[in-house]
């Protein structure tokens, strides 16, 4: 068990992501387009990536008509090489850890802007590899409690391939392996499942409270600019807000 309640922090950021969902719907669009290209086929059946992202813009209820139209677009487009994925690493206000993951067509713009934030608001970029040992990629999978049943969820979710399982207040949360996450999903939602999260993570192995007032307007402004920004697909830390 991860021990730390993953829906504690969905719960605090859901307004603000729910207002933002054209940006989101657009971010994600991209990450359909670049896992088209890479993946070599718009078959999520045949392209694992695409699988998952596909069952991140389903949990962030983008259209399903949204996700076909990208798909072809993907397609029948070859101008997707000038994005790159691009990660950083580096520290929030009293050594929070912090990912940021970026889709770029100019390196340099991003790089520029990461960095810009970092420094704002207390932080600074550091080198690759600087925090991302201290995170664990994970298939993340959220499922409202609602009447459900707890062992029967835990049942089905280890009989589908899942890797681990909590119970949270309002939600149960499965984790899974990475590669088994595509695999894992479609097999949930056979059984009639539905998700109000689902996508593959980069989960804490510990977290940092902050206390100080200072520090922590200043860690959530940090997320706030990096969220807000066009190439920045996903924002992990370890920060127990």
């Amino acid at each position: 068990m991860s021990g730390h309640s993953k829906w504690h922090n969905i719960q605090k950021t859901k307004g603000a992501a729910d207002a933002k969902r054209s940006a989101a719907f657009t971010k994600i669009a991209r990450e359909i387009i670049v896992a088209v290209k890479t993946g070599g086929s718009g078959d999520p059946a045949n392209n694992s990536r695409l699988a998952t992202v596909i069952a991140k813009a389903r949990a962030a209820n983008m259209p399903n008509d949204n996700i076909k139209r990208t798909i072809e677009k993907a397609v029948g487009s070859g101008n997707t090489d000038s994005y790159e994925a691009i990660n950083y690493e580096g520290y929030g206000p009293s050594g929070v850890a912090v990912i940021v993951e970026a889709l770029t067509d100019n390196r340099n713009r991003t790089a520029s802007d990461v960095r810009h934030y970092f420094d704002k608001f207390g932080g600074n970029l550091g080198a690759t590899g600087c925090v991302s040992w201290s995170f664990d990629q994970k298939g993340v999978l959220v499922i409202e409690k609602e009447d459900l049943d707890e062992d029967t969820v835990m049942m089905d979710a280890l009989e589908c391939g899942a890797a681990d399982f909590e119970p949270e207040d309002e939600v149960f949360t499965v984790y899974t392996a990475p590669d088994d996450f595509p695999a894992v999903l479609s097999t949930m939602e056979e059984k009639g499942y539905s998700f109000l999260e689902a996508k593959v993570e980069m989960v804490p192995q510990n977290y940092v409270t902050l206390t100080d007032e200072k520090d922590i307007s200043n860690m959530e402004k940090l997320i706030d600019m990096l969220e807000d920004n066009d190439d920045v697909q996903n924002v992990w830390h370890n920060w127990d807000n």
